[in-house]
């Protein structure tokens, strides 16, 4: 059995170029950008055999605020990618916020610039 349940999330975006430039402004994240069956894809730059995902633009693929919510690393301190958030067009659902008094680390939400609620967890 794989100790990781997740092994791969997809973000639909609307505009590409848009949802790639908020994630690397965010979360200064890198993409290698393909096209697979008519659909166009920006893979997240991750380590080998680290969870990854991607975005993806394609008629199938509608942002939503009410779907599953995909938990993103939010780094050492979760304000960080929440006001560079709000700085590129997202919104903050719901502000960095302690779990179990911050013994389990700390959870935020936020409306990315397509329309997707997505989450950020950091330990501290």
């Amino acid at each position: 059995m794989n100790s990781h349940i997740a092994t791969w999330f997809e973000l639909p975006v609307i505009d590409m170029q848009r949802a790639q430039s908020f994630y690397r402004n965010v979360l200064d994240a890198g993409f290698k950008d393909e096209e697979m069956n008519g659909f166009q894809l920006a893979i997240f730059d991750a380590e080998a055999g680290a969870v990854s995902g991607m975005l993806v633009l394609g008629e199938q693929y509608q942002p939503s605020p009410t779907g599953a919510v995909v938990y993103l690393n939010g780094g050492e301190n979760l304000n960080t990618p929440l006001d560079k958030a709000i700085q590129n067009g997202g919104s903050v659902l719901v502000p960095k916020t302690p779990i179990h008094d911050g013994e389990c680390g700390y959870f935020a939400l936020f409306l990315d610039s397509e329309g997707n609620r997505v989450g950020l967890y950091s330990r501290a």
